[in-house]
């Protein structure tokens, strides 16, 4: 089984904090909102993810990479 996880949002309800920061990379009490999903999804058994990329998805890539610190298999989508 895979899962996806839509982070190609803008997160204007965010502003200002997602105008440097996508909003799946917004902290929340110490944890972004992306690695919670992350690890969530492999604590279900599930290991192959795939992340769709839009605003700011580079910053998405440089933090999650290949997933293997998160156990995972994770390939990107990229939003045109």
């Amino acid at each position: 089984m895979r899962a996806m996880i839509l982070a190609a949002g803008r997160g204007e309800r965010l502003r200002p904090l997602t105008d440097e920061v996508p909003k799946s990379l917004v902290e929340v009490r110490g944890e972004t909102l992306l690695e919670r999903h992350l690890r969530n999804v492999q604590a279900a058994g599930i290991r192959n993810v795939v992340i769709n990329l839009g605003w700011l998805g580079e910053k998405i890539v440089e933090c999650v990479g290949s997933g293997k610190q998160f156990g995972l298999e994770v390939v990107y989508s990229q939003e045109g």
